[in-house]
């Protein structure tokens, strides 16, 4: 299972080390890095390998929530290694990106340093509306503790009495749409989507419009962990992809597909695939685009499954937030936290790995990019 790292260090040292030894297939290989403006440590690394003629570009990006990096830099080696080597670098580049938010990775959190969610502050428009997801302020009770962790019993019966309060008051739908769709007026609340674009999503724009500029084809995936079914990873699409789900699953080859919109997944506001898409309608209509993430579940899609991931991420912002009464409760809460995002179940990495293969093999394929 050496596929994982430890921690952002080891991930950042296997990347930069192994991104070497696409150089032999792409001789015009370019490293880069941006290093954070307030944290001098930490940086977003990635690579340009420029094929011979620009027909396709595949990018793979990791990270975007830090703790899912972990998973990330896994489907990166097994990119790097198993999938690189069949593309043809007479016509199809790569843009390799790790670590979209090297600080979130570093402290085994979702946000950013100011935390911030990236995938809620893709706002295609800049307005980053506060008006957008009013219903955030019905269960701010229920989600948005203002106070320490206590005993982990304390908090358990607490958090049920608050959901079953939700449950009642403003129903099953109300409450995931609002925890879910991102928000721009809290910043102390979850899936907080900020008021302005931030570093990380600067960079990441700017690395989105060299590509549809330089590239007629553009073949775009993300990785992400902890929603969904826990055995079997889902292939998300943004919703202005013209293929259905149905059409994706035999396109892909791949069992589960998903639009991200209510009806099959959940509704995002400020996502980065979704943005992807309007930079291309608005800006370079004749780059053909396919922007997909990888979203490999963890506890499971049952009601219950959903609380447990409510409850987990509620109680990390509240440590992040406000601390704990002890290190006891501020080490169970992180250990679930990073179960929510990173199970340690042996079983689970491996599908995980399985799942991946699985996935870029039938993107790539869709795409007539494998060959021997």
């Amino acid at each position: 299972m050496d596929y994982f790292p430890a921690s952002y260090a080891e991930s950042r040292a296997w990347f930069l080390q192994n991104i070497e030894r696409l150089r032999a297939k792409w001789p015009v290989l370019q490293p880069r890095q941006h290093i954070l403006l307030n944290h001098p440590d930490l940086s977003i690394d990635w690579l340009w390998a420029e094929p011979h003629k620009k027909e396709h570009l595949v990018l793979v990006s990791t990270a975007q929530h830090g703790i899912e990096g972990y998973v990330g830099t896994a489907m990166l080696k097994i990119f790097i290694e198993e999938f690189a080597p069949l593309l043809d670098p007479e016509t199809t580049g790569l843009l390799l990106v790790h670590t979209i938010n090297p600080w979130g990775m570093q402290h085994n959190c979702k946000v950013n340093e100011n935390g911030v969610d990236l995938n809620r502050n893709f706002d295609f428009d800049e307005n980053f509306d506060p008006a957008i997801n009013p219903e955030f302020h019905q269960i701010d009770y229920l989600i948005n503790p203002h106070r320490p962790v206590r005993h982990p019993a304390w908090e358990t019966i607490s958090f049920w009495g608050r959901v079953l309060r939700a449950l009642v008051s403003s129903g099953q739908a109300v409450v995931s749409r609002a925890a879910l769709l991102g928000q721009h007026h809290t910043p102390e609340g979850f899936f907080y989507g900020g008021t302005k674009f931030e570093e990380a999503t600067q960079l990441l724009i700017g690395l989105y419009r060299q590509a549809l500029e330089e590239y007629p084809s553009l073949i775009q995936t993300d990785i992400h962990t902890g929603y969904g079914p826990r055995y079997q990873m889902s292939i998300l699409i943004p919703p202005q992809d013209p293929l259905s789900s149905a059409q994706a699953r035999e396109k892909f080859d791949y069992p589960l597909v998903q639009k991200i919109n209510p009806q099959e997944f959940y509704a995002i506001s400020g996502d980065m695939g979704e943005y992807i898409y309007r930079l291309r309608d608005a800006h370079f209509p004749r780059t053909q685009l396919s922007s997909c993430g990888f979203e490999f579940g963890t506890f499971g899609e049952s009601l219950l499954a959903r609380i447990r991931s409510l409850k987990a991420m509620t109680l990390e912002n509240q440590l992040r937030r406000y601390g704990a009464a002890r290190e006891s409760a501020a080490a169970a809460v992180r250990h679930e936290f990073g179960e929510l995002y990173f199970p340690v179940e042996p079983r689970w990495r491996e599908k995980a790995l399985a799942d991946g293969r699985q996935a870029f093999k039938g993107i790539l394929n869709a795409h007539q990019l494998l060959g021997g």
